[in-house]
C-alpha cells in the first residue's frame, strides 16, 4: 500500500490525534507493568484489552504502523506488539530500544517481561522466536552491571541465567525492580510561592482599608504582611525593575504598582492575579487612589496625571486605563500628592519648595492655588478633617498652618470698616501659624497625617520619629527606631498603628502608639544570603548570611522567628541535626556553633587548635559527630557534641575543602576539594583511609542521594557527575553548562553564550525521593535533573529584575560609552540634595550594602535545598530566600472538568445536602473557597460515610487541602475527625500506595505536630492559672466569707477532694440550697 493512502479511509489529523491516545496508552500500561501481586490479573487484564485494540488499528493502517514505530521507537511495548501482529520492525528500533532499556529498566527485564506475557496469554506460541531479544538484553545486563549493579547488595552477577533468576517476581529483586518501574514520576509544576529573607527595599508602605494587613515593596515583587492573622505572602506577578511606587483602591480589590522606570502592574488583590499592564513613560513618583475610587493620580515628574479607575460600568472603553486630565504648573519634581475626602480637590508637594491646590475637575471661582514660603522642598501637605485648614511640612523641619482667610487687620481697622473684612476678593490660603521641630543636624525624610485623629508622623535621617498632636503641635512621642534614616511612614484607618520602613537596614516596623508596642518587628539579611537548611519537619527555614546572623524563618507564615547575632563574621554553612532541634552553623570567624532551638540560645562552639575561617559544614544524623572544611586548611575537623573535644583530622586533600555532605544513614562522610577529588570517609570504620574520586576540575559541591548510596558532584566545568557509593565508580553525568548559562553582565565583552562566567554550579540537592536533583550557581536559572537519565525537566527562572546584573540576555549597545556601562558611571554628584550628594562608598566595593555599592549586586544562587515533604523547594539568591511550591490556592487548575461543573450548581448540590456529589464536583472545579465552603457544610456526623464513599482519586487533594486548611482554622476537632476518618477507611489502600500519597502523609503529620505543639504550649502557659482556678477557696478573717446553706461542704472537710459546693434539699423550710455569694458585712 502507498504511503499515504490511509488518509482515503481517516483523517489524517484523526490519525495524529489517535496516536497520542496510543502514546499516553502505552506509557501508562508502562508505568503499571509490575504492580503489586494482589492486582497483578486486574492490570494485565487491562493491558491485554489496550494491546488487543491496537492490533486491531494496526491492522487496517499498516502505514500508520510505521510511522508510529519509528516516531515512538523509544518504547519496547510498540515494536514488540507490532512483531507480535506480523510486522519485521524490531531491527530499526533495536538501537532505540537497547537505549531505552538501559536508561529505564537497567537492562535486566527483558526475560521475565516476555516470560509474563507468555503466561498472561499475550504472546502467540509462534512468536516465541523473539527470544533473540532476550538473548540482547541479557547481554546488555552482563555489560551494565559492571557499571551499575542492580542486584540488591550490589553483588555482580556473572551469568545471564542467573540474573533472570534473580528477576523472578517470588525473587528478592523483584522489589527493587518493581520500586524503579513503578515509582511515580515527581511532578515538575514548581511555582512561585513566597519571598521570605526581604521585608523591604524600597517604595512606600500601604495598608489595606480594613487596617490588618500591610503591603510592602521587596524588589520587583509586592508583599502583603497580615498583621492580624500573623502570616505573609508575596505576589506571582514581577515588574521588570524594582517597584518604586504602589497603591490600594478604596475598596481593596485593585492593586497598582509601578517600577522605576514607568511600567506599571493592575493587580486584582484579592485573586492575586494581574489583570494589565501600562507604562507610563516616565519615572513615577508618587500614586495615590482617590476616596471615592473613581479616579488615581500619578506624580510624573513636574506634572500630574489623573486617570479613570477601571470598573465594571456601562461605559465601554477600549483601554483600562483612560486619561482624564493633565496638571502642570509645578517646576521640579512632585513627591507627593493628598486627595480631599470628597474626592474634588488634591493637594502635590514638590521639590520647587511649593504646594499647589488642584480640582480634580474645572470648578466656577476655583483657581489653582500656590501655597509657597518654605525654604527647603516640602515633603508633604495634608488636609484637615473639615478641610478648611491645610498643614505643610518641609525638609528642614517646618510645619506651616493654613487657612482660607483673609489680610490679618488691626482690631480698630476691622471695627471701623466691618464689610472689608468679609471681602471674598480679600480671602485667600494665608499662613496662619509656623512649628519648627529640627533634631539636630538631622532632616526630616517622610512623613503622614491622619486626618480623623489629627496626629503627624515625622520621620527623620537619624532613625528618629515623632508623633505630634494638630492643630496645637503637641508632642506624644518621640522614638528612635533605627539605625539609618525612616524612609517611609504611614498610618492605618483607625489611627492606632503607624508603619515605618527603612531601606538602608531592610527593617519594617508597625508601631502602637497608643500602647506603645511593636505589632510587627521585622528585619531582612543585610547582606547576602550564603546557605539555607530546613528542619527535618519541614515547618522551619535557616539561613546563614555574610552579616553574620542567622535568622529562623517559618515557612507557614513567612515571619523571621528569632535572629542568632552571636558569630563575628559572616556565616558560611548551616547544617540541621535530623534528630533532636539542634543546628550549626560555621563561620568565617573561626568557629562553629551549636544552636538549641527550643531555648534559643549558643550551648557549644568548636575551635580548632589554629584559626581557620570554615567554609563547610556536615553534621551525622544522630547529632553526635560535626565536621568542618576550610579554605585555609587541607584538612576535615571532626567534633564531638557532647564533650565539645576535637575527636580527629583527616588528612588526604591537597586543596582547600570547599564542601562536605553526611550520608543519610550516618554511615559515610563525602568531602570535595579544589583539587578535583572527591573522598569517601568511614568515620565509624577502624580506619580512616579513603580513596580519592577524580573529577576533570575543581569541586564546588556535592550531596548524597537520601538512601546513601549515590553522590552527585558540582564541579567548575559546569558538570554533574554522578557515583555509586559502593563501588566507587561514576555511573553517569550531566553536562549542565548551557542549562545554567544564561545573563549577560554590564561589564562582559561577549555575549552571554560565549562568556566562560556562570557556566557552572556551586549548589546541588536531591529530591526527597531521590530522583531528581536541582542544582544552581552564579546565574538566574536554577535547574531540575532526573537522575536516571539525565535530562532536563525544568528550568526556573529567579528574577527578572533589571536593577540586577546578570539578568539580560543582551544588552544595548548604546549604555556602552568611554567610562564604561552607564549604569556604572556614579552621577550622585548631580543630585539636588546635599545628603544625596555625598559619596558614602568604600572605592572599589563590591560586597556589602546594596545601596551603598558602587556596582550592581549580580544575581546568583548560593544554595537551594528541597523541603522534606516534597511539595516545596527553597532557593537562597540575591533577591533573597525564594519558596517554590506545588500547592498554589490561588491559581485556577480544574481537574476533570465538565461543562455542568459550576459554582452555582455546587452550591445547589450543597443545599439539596448531596454532600458527596457536591465535595467532588468542588474538587473537579479545584476552586479553594468552594472546596472550603462544601468542606465546612458537611455534618461531623456525615464525615464517615462521605470518607467511604469518596473516590480515591481524590484522595490525595482532600489531604492536601485539610492540612493547609487547618494551619489556619480554628475547627481542630473537625479537621482531626476527618483525618481519622481518612485513615480508618482508606489505611490499607493509602499504605500499599504509600509511595504515591508520601508528600500528602507528610503533611498530615507535619499538620497534627503542629496542632500538639500549639495545644502544649497553651496549656504550659497556663496552668498555673488553671491551678489557681480549680484550687479551693479559702476563708480568711479579713476576706469575705462564702456563704453556704446548711449542709453545704466547707474547705474545713477534710476527707472531701471536691471544691465545688453541692446542692441538698437539708433546710428546715424544704427549698433547696442556693450559692449566696460574697457577704461583704459578714464578720
Amino acid at each position: 500500500m502507498p504511503a499515504g493512502s490511509y488518509s482515503d479511509q481517516r483523517p489524517i489529523g484523526e490519525n495524529l490525534y489517535l496516536l497520542d491516545l496510543i502514546k499516553t496508552a502505552i506509557e501508562n500500561a508502562l508505568q503499571n507493568l509490575i504492580p503489586p501481586s494482589e492486582q497483578l490479573n486486574e492490570n494485565f487484564t487491562r493491558l491485554k484489552e489496550i494491546c488487543e485494540t491496537i492490533f486491531t488499528f494496526c491492522k487496517e493502517h499498516p502505514e500508520l504502523c510505521k510511522f508510529i514505530a519509528f516516531t515512538i521507537g523509544g518504547m519496547i511495548t510498540i515494536p514488540l506488539l507490532l512483531e507480535v501482529a506480523g510486522f519485521s520492525l524490531l531491527g530499526p528500533v533495536a538501537g532505540s530500544f537497547a537505549a531505552w532499556w538501559q536508561s529505564r529498566i537497567g537492562n535486566v527485564a527483558a526475560g521475565s517481561l516476555f516470560a509474563w506475557l507468555q503466561r498472561m496469554g499475550m504472546l502467540p506460541a509462534t512468536k516465541v522466536a523473539t527470544g533473540a531479544l532476550v538473548g540482547f538484553a541479557g547481554f546488555l545486563w552482563v555489560e551494565i552491571n559492571k557499571v551499575v549493579p542492580l542486584m540488591p547488595g550490589g553483588a555482580s552477577q556473572n551469568s545471564t541465567g542467573q540474573g533472570m533468576r534473580d528477576l523472578n517476581p517470588m525473587h528478592r529483586g523483584y522489589a527493587a525492580l518493581k520500586q524503579r518501574l513503578c515509582t511515580r514520576a515527581m511532578k515538575t509544576d514548581f511555582n512561585f510561592s513566597n519571598l521570605l529573607g526581604t521585608v523591604y527595599c524600597n517604595g512606600n508602605l500601604v495598608f489595606t482599608p480594613d487596617g490588618a494587613s500591610l503591603l510592602s515593596p521587596v524588589g520587583n515583587r509586592v508583599t502583603c504582611f497580615d498583621l492580624a492573622n500573623n502570616k505573609s505572602f508575596t505576589f506571582s506577578f514581577a515588574h521588570r525593575t524594582n517597584v518604586a511606587r504602589i497603591a490600594l483602591s478604596p475598596q481593596g480589590t485593585l492593586l497598582l504598582s509601578v517600577d522605576q522606570h514607568g511600567r506599571a502592574i493592575l493587580t486584582n488583590f484579592i485573586r492575586r492575579t494581574a489583570l494589565y499592564n501600562f507604562n507610563f513613560k516616565n519615572k513615577v513618583y508618587d500614586l495615590q487612589f482617590a476616596p471615592d475610587g473613581r479616579h488615581f493620580a500619578v506624580a510624573t515628574g513636574r506634572t500630574i496625571e489623573v486617570w479613570r479607575t477601571p470598573t465594571v460600568s456601562h461605559e465601554r472603553e477600549f483601554a483600562p486605563f483612560v486619561k482624564h486630565r493633565v496638571y502642570t504648573g509645578h517646576f521640579d519634581v512632585v513627591t507627593n500628592i493628598t486627595w480631599s475626602s470628597d474626592s474634588r480637590f488634591f493637594l502635590t508637594s514638590s521639590k520647587d519648595l511649593t504646594s499647589r491646590i488642584w480640582s480634580l475637575n474645572p470648578t466656577e471661582s476655583f483657581v489653582p492655588t500656590t501655597l509657597g514660603g518654605h525654604k527647603e522642598s516640602v515633603v508633604g501637605t495634608y488636609f484637615s478633617a473639615d478641610q478648611e485648614t491645610l498643614y505643610s511640612v518641609s525638609k528642614d523641619g517646618a510645619v506651616f498652618t493654613w487657612k482660607y482667610t483673609g489680610p490679618k487687620r488691626r482690631e480698630a481697622e476691622l471695627e471701623d470698616d466691618p464689610e472689608e473684612a468679609e471681602d471674598p476678593s480679600q480671602q485667600r490660603w494665608r499662613i496662619v501659624k509656623k512649628n519648627f521641630f529640627m533634631q539636630g543636624s538631622a532632616t526630616v525624610k517622610c512623613a503622614t497625617y491622619h486626618t480623623a485623629s489629627d496626629l503627624l508622623v515625622v520621620g527623620f535621617s537619624t532613625g528618629i520619629f515623632s508623633l505630634y498632636e494638630m492643630p496645637d503641635f503637641n508632642l506624644i512621642h518621640t522614638l528612635s527606631i533605627s539605625q539609618k534614616e525612616i524612609d517611609f511612614v504611614t498610618i492605618n484607618k483607625s489611627g492606632d498603628w503607624l508603619a515605618f520602613a527603612a531601606s538602608k537596614l531592610g527593617q519594617l516596623l508597625v508601631w502602637e502608639w497608643q500602647s506603645e508596642s511593636y505589632i510587627l518587628k521585622q528585619q531582612g539579611h543585610f547582606d547576602s544570603i550564603n546557605a539555607l537548611t530546613y528542619t527535618p519537619d519541614g515547618q522551619r527555614v535557616i539561613t546563614a548570611a555574610d552579616d553574620g546572623k542567622i535568622k529562623i524563618w517559618d515557612t507557614s507564615s513567612g515571619f523571621c522567628i528569632v535572629t542568632f547575632t552571636e558569630h563575628t563574621s559572616g556565616v558560611t554553612a548551616c547544617a540541621f541535626a535530623k534528630r533532636g532541634n539542634v543546628l550549626f552553623t560555621a563561620s568565617l570567624d573561626g568557629s562553629i556553633r551549636a544552636w538549641d532551638l527550643i531555648r534559643y540560645r549558643n550551648f557549644r562552639t568548636f575551635t580548632a587548635p589554629t584559626r581557620l575561617q570554615f567554609s563547610s559544614l556536615a553534621v551525622d544524623p544522630s547529632g553526635e559527630v560535626v565536621c568542618a572544611g576550610s579554605l585555609d586548611s587541607f584538612d576535615v575537623h571532626l567534633w564531638s557534641v557532647q564533650t565539645g573535644q576535637l575527636l580527629d583530622t583527616l588528612s588526604g586533600h591537597e586543596g582547600p575543602i570547599s564542601t562536605l555532605s553526611f550520608a543519610g544513614d550516618g554511615s559515610s562522610l563525602v568531602s570535595g576539594s579544589w583539587d578535583r577529588t572527591i573522598r569517601i570517609w568511614s568515620i565509624f570504620g577502624r580506619t580512616q583511609l579513603s580513596e580519592p574520586l577524580q573529577l576533570q576540575s575543581d569541586v564546588l559541591s556535592v550531596a548524597f542521594r537520601p538512601d546513601g548510596r549515590q553522590i552527585a558532584a558540582c564541579s567548575l566545568d559546569g558538570e554533574i557527575s554522578f557515583w555509586s557509593v559502593q563501588d566507587a565508580v561514576q555511573t553517569s553525568h550531566v553536562d549542565g553548562r548551557r542549562d545554567v548559562s544564561g545573563g549577560r553582565r554590564i561589564t562582559d565583552r561577549r555575549t552571554a553564550a560565549n562568556s566562560a562566567a556562570g557556566k557552572n554550579f556551586t549548589t546541588v540537592t536531591y529530591s526527597a525521593d531521590g530522583t531528581c536533583v536541582l542544582a544552581g550557581g552564579n546565574s538566574k536559572y536554577i535547574v531540575l535533573y532526573d537522575v536516571d537519565t539525565g535530562s532536563l525537566l525544568k528550568k526556573f527562572t529567579v528574577s527578572i529584575n533589571l536593577s540586577i546584573d546578570g539578568t539580560q540576555e543582551m544588552l544595548n549597545s548604546r549604555n556602552m560609552t568611554e567610562a564604561g556601562p552607564v549604569d556604572l558611571i556614579d552621577d550622585a554628584g548631580e543630585a539636588s540634595d546635599l545628603e544625596d550628594r555625598i559619596d558614602r562608598s568604600l572605592p572599589g566595593a563590591s560586597r556589602g550594602d546594596a545601596s551603598k555599592r558602587s556596582v550592581k549586586p549580580q544575581i546568583r544562587v548560593t544554595s537551594v535545598s528541597f523541603s522534606p515533604t516534597g511539595r516545596a523547594f527553597a532557593a537562597a539568591s540575591t533577591e533573597g530566600l525564594l519558596i517554590y511550591s506545588l500547592d498554589n490556592a490561588h491559581t485556577f487548575d480544574p481537574f476533570d472538568l465538565e461543562m455542568d461543573i459550576t459554582p452555582a450548581t455546587i452550591l445547589a448540590t450543597l443545599a439539596r445536602k448531596e454532600h458527596l456529589t457536591a465535595l467532588v464536583m468542588a474538587f473537579r472545579l479545584n476552586e479553594r473557597h468552594l472546596i472550603h465552603r462544601v468542606y465546612e457544610g458537611i455534618p461531623a456526623g456525615d464525615v464517615r460515610l462521605v470518607v467511604k464513599e469518596l473516590p480515591t482519586v481524590y484522595l490525595s487533594r482532600l489531604l492536601s487541602f485539610i492540612a493547609k486548611l487547618a494551619e489556619e482554622s480554628p475547627h481542630l476537632e473537625f479537621h482531626l475527625l476527618w483525618f481519622e476518618s481518612v485513615l480508618s477507611v482508606h489505611g490499607r489502600y493509602l499504605r500499599e500506595n504509600a509511595g504515591r500519597f508520601g508528600s500528602e502523609l507528610r503533611m498530615v503529620q507535619k499538620c497534627v505536630v503542629g496542632i500538639q505543639s500549639e495545644l502544649a504550649r497553651l496549656a504550659d502557659e497556663n496552668i498555673y492559672t488553671l491551678d489557681y482556678l480549680l484550687s479551693k477557696p479559702t476563708s480568711t478573717p479579713d476576706a469575705p466569707k462564702l456563704l453556704t446553706a446548711k449542709g453545704a461542704k466547707t474547705d474545713s472537710d477534710e476527707d472531701s477532694d471536691e471544691s465545688i459546693v453541692e446542692d441538698e434539699d437539708e433546710s428546715t423550710n424544704g427549698e433547696r440550697t442556693r450559692w449566696h455569694g460574697f457577704d461583704s458585712d459578714s464578720d
